[in-house]
């Protein structure tokens, strides 16, 4: 396949009306890492992005925290500041002198409990500097490191314990007495619990052990062992539509990807100020708040509360952050808002903005125009990927809604399954199907935990199927459409709900928008939306006929919604994705399936 095409200025962003195009000059406040994306995509190989990392010494393989924290506490940057804790109240300062000798600790604390090497270690705990150094220090003794979501509750908790065969639980002493004990029973496997106390050392609960007193009996000699590139490193979870969760496998390779990424499709560079507001519970929040910054030597601020507009304003401005990667939900709150809560602040250093978790609405991308300055930059990729896979770039004009273009080394295209089992390639632009991936980048998931069928089938031949319905227009940029469980036919017409939910968000009212497809005697499926609206704004009759006309307005009669029900909120993971077919199980009176990720649930 050949790589994708280079930008035409000024060509029209395809989907939902949107002729409007960010160019890339108007945000670039440095020269780009990829300011030559056609040149780099041609002569790129994934030997010249093992060759920006060192290694471990003598030839010993790859390890993910050697790359993240000792190789720079061993050179020049060794005394700057490597992570940037802030607390309620509290901040802490960690070099990556510091960070070597602290996850040193967790390591050698962890090999004087007897585990060998691929044992499993789970981390839950809120973003406290403990769970980072429980995940670097877990890395280096060659455990399998699963970060847990700390808001979960106790059953979905216990099921990822059972699923991953945890041996070590590291959690605080709040969180074990509230989710885990009483569940204790069940979790035979499940060897050592080791409790970090607020504030200090954590009482004496029986069948645990004590961070403080473990880290103080620690040394921090520790030297990483031999390390495998393809011994498994990381075990993150993804809610199927149905039945248990699945745990995807990624190894130390991986770290590859998440250096590469963080340079090219974020654009660290040395000095940059980098905030993931992402929890290390998601995938996101561990490669992308915590591995890559740390591997490209950047500077990893941490904030513990959740998300507050006027407190994210703040530290925007108070710590100079200058990259800054959030997610759709939290950009769509501060919309709410407005620009105003943004009037006579400093953010003079914040030069890239980053959005993932779901596709990003066009509006959402121009807003942060209107409000920053510049484009939040979507990019797109999977618990399964490990990694970015497709992106907005920051020498590169942004089509508002796109996803973007691959990156090096990543080879994406349009397939179409056929009825025995086959696909073939779609090279026609702006023509749906199923986006694949052709298998090989460093962070691919290796498997799903003792589901090997469940892995297969996620491939054909060579392709990674992605389960998303994508197309890809004369450019090269690729268009999310929906999931393929999610496309509604109605009336010979293939919906994808996403073009419809970013209709509906353009309408000033609208805060949230859902789609989903509701079965229809004569069109098959009619278009149905649930709406949450922004304040100030009455849910009533008036506004259903209101919105019922700007979606047909905007989409025309055979793609706009038949029917608006609102919502004061709509269902969500806790990573921010709107749940549609949980909006859709509920319509129907389906079963609801995995809601073990469920942030917010208002009926």
């Amino acid at each position: 396949m050949k790589p994708p095409a280079a930008s035409s200025p000024g060509a029209a962003a395809p989907l939902g009306g949107h002729a409007r195009i960010v160019k890339a000059a108007a945000a670039a406040r440095m020269r780009p890492n990829l300011a030559d994306y056609a040149a780099t995509y041609r002569d790129f190989g994934w030997d010249k992005a093992r060759a920006l990392l060192d290694g471990l010494p003598n030839g010993a393989g790859l390890n993910i925290a050697h790359e993240a924290v000792d190789r720079h506490a061993a050179g020049p940057r060794a005394d700057r500041t490597a992570l940037r804790w802030i607390g309620r109240g509290r901040e802490r300062d960690f070099t990556w002198r510091d960070l070597r000798a602290e996850s040193n600790r967790v390591a050698d604390a962890l090999q004087s409990l007897g585990l060998r090497p691929g044992a499993r270690v789970f981390v839950m705990a809120g973003r406290i500097p403990e769970l980072y150094l429980a995940v670097l220090g877990a890395l280096k003794a060659r455990c399998v490191v699963c970060p847990l979501f700390s808001a979960f509750g106790p059953e979905p908790i216990a099921m990822r314990l059972e699923i991953g065969e945890a041996e070590v639980l590291v959690t605080t002493e709040a969180l074990y007495r509230r989710k885990v004990e009483a569940l204790r029973p069940r979790l035979p496997q499940l060897r050592h619990v080791v409790l970090i106390g607020e504030g200090g050392a954590a009482t004496a609960v029986p069948g645990t052990r004590d961070w403080t007193a473990m880290m103080a009996a620690a040394g921090t000699d520790f030297v990483i062992p031999p390390t495998d590139p393809e011994d498994l490193a990381l075990l993150h979870f993804t809610s199927g539509t149905t039945g248990r969760p699945k745990g995807a496998v990624h190894v130390h390779e991986a770290v590859v990807m998440h250096a590469m990424t963080g340079r090219y499709a974020l654009d660290l560079h040395p000095d940059d100020v980098f905030w993931c507001t992402a929890d290390p519970g998601w995938v996101t929040g561990t490669s992308y708040g915590i591995i890559a910054p740390l591997a490209n030597g950047v500077t990893n601020l941490v904030v513990e509360a959740e998300f507050d507009a006027q407190s994210w304003y703040d530290v925007l401005e108070r710590e100079r952050v200058s990259v800054w990667y959030t997610a759709p939900t939290a950009i769509r709150m501060m919309m709410k808002l407005g620009t105003a809560a943004l009037a006579g602040r400093d953010l003079s250093a914040l030069r890239f903005m980053a959005s993932v978790g779901e596709p990003l609405n066009p509006e959402a991308v121009l807003w942060g125009v209107e409000a920053f300055g510049m484009p939040f930059h979507d990019n797109w990729w999977q618990t399964e990927t490990g990694g970015i896979m497709i992106a907005n770039y920051a020498a590169m004009d942004v089509k508002p809604g796109s996803m973007g273009r691959p990156l090096p080394g990543v080879t994406a295209a349009i397939l179409k399954r056929d009825e025995d089992g086959g696909v073939s390639e779609v090279t026609a632009p702006m023509q749906e199907g199923e986006l694949a991936l052709k298998a090989g980048w460093p962070s691919m998931m290796r498997g799903y935990l003792n589901e090997e069928a469940r892995y297969r089938k996620c491939f054909v031949g060579n392709w990674y199927m992605t389960g998303d319905l994508a197309m890809r227009d004369e450019d090269g940029y690729f268009w999310f459409v929906g999931r393929a469980d999610d496309v509604i036919k109605s009336s010979g017409h293939l919906i994808g709900p996403f073009e419809v939910e970013s209709a509906l968000m353009e309408h000033p009212a609208v805060a949230e928008a859902g789609v989903i497809g509701k079965p229809d005697p004569m069109a098959g499926e009619i278009v149905k939306a649930f709406v949450a609206l922004k304040p100030g704004h009455e849910a009533n009759e008036a506004m259903r006929r209101e919105l019922l006309g700007h979606a047909r307005k905007r989409l025309g009669s055979a793609v706009a919604p038949k029917e608006i029900d609102f919502r004061a909120n709509l269902p969500k993971t806790r990573s921010g994705k709107i749940m549609r077919r949980l909006l859709k199980a509920r319509e129907l009176g389906l079963p609801e399936g995995d809601i073990s990720t469920l942030e917010s649930d208002e009926r």
